[in-house]
C-alpha cells in the first residue's frame, strides 16, 4: 500500500510556527505526549527541512530518558531536503535533485506515513506540489504578535476538508485536514 505524507506542525492563533520549542512547551500535557507517540508510531520514515533536520539531529541523540519515543525518533531513516547540504548523520540521506520527484517516489513504496515535523518552507514547497495527503496543526492557545514563519507562505489557494479535531486540557486544539478537491468551474 502507498505511504502518505503526513505534515504536523505547531502553530500560534496568528500563523506562526518558527521556533515551537520557544511558545509551545507551556502547552504540552500528557495527551500532547500520547499523540505525538501515536503519530511517530504510525511512521516510518521523516521528511526534514534542513533547518529541522540540523536541530533535531543535535538534539535527540543526546537526549535522556526519552524510551521508546526517542528509539523510534533516532533509528528511523530521515529524508533531507537541502541545497546546502553535503553530508548528514543521523540515519538520514540527503535527498539530492528535485525534492518533489523524490518525495513521490517515497509515495509509491509500501511502507508507514513519511511524517514532516515542523520544516515549513518544506511543507510549504510540497504543498504546492499538492504531494501532502494530510495536515494535522497543532494550534496552541498563543498569539506572538510577530515571528519570521507563518505556515503557507507564497503557496497558491488551496481549499482544505476537517477530517477530525482533538482537544487536549491546555487548550491546543489539533485539527486534521485533508486538501479538497478543487470546486468545479
Amino acid at each position: 500500500m502507498p505511504r502518505k505524507v503526513v505534515a504536523s506542525t505547531y502553530i500560534t492563533l496568528d500563523g506562526f510556527i518558527d521556533e515551537p520549542g520557544m511558545w509551545s512547551f507551556p502547552f504540552w500535557s500528557e495527551e500532547a505526549a500520547q499523540f505525538k507517540s501515536r503519530e511517530l508510531s504510525a511512521s516510518d520514515a521523516q521528511l526534514l527541512g534542513r533547518l529541522t533536520y540540523e536541530g533535531f539531529a543535535a538534539a535527540w541523540p543526546t537526549m535522556q530518558g526519552t524510551g521508546e519515543f526517542g528509539e523510534k525518533m533516532n533509528s528511523m531513516p530521515k529524508y533531507v531536503a537541502s541545497r546546502t547540504l553535503d553530508t548528514a548523520t543521523w540515519n538520514a540521506t540527503i535527498i539530492k535533485g528535485d525534492v518533489a520527484d523524490k518525495v513521490r517516489e517515497l509515495k509509491q513504496e509500501d511502507g508507514g506515513d513519511l511524517l514532516i515535523g515542523g520544516s515549513g518552507q518544506l511543507i510549504d514547497y510540497l504543498t504546492t506540489h499538492d504531494l501532502i495527503d494530510e495536515y494535522r496543526l497543532m494550534v496552541c492557545p498563543i498569539v506572538l504578535g510577530n515571528g519570521t514563519k507563518r505556515l503557507f507562505t507564497g503557496v497558491p489557494r488551496r481549499t482544505f476538508t476537517l477530517v477530525e479535531t482533538l482537544k487536549f486540557p491546555t487548550g491546543v486544539v489539533v485539527n486534521t485536514y485533508h486538501p479538497a478537491p478543487a470546486p468545479a468551474g
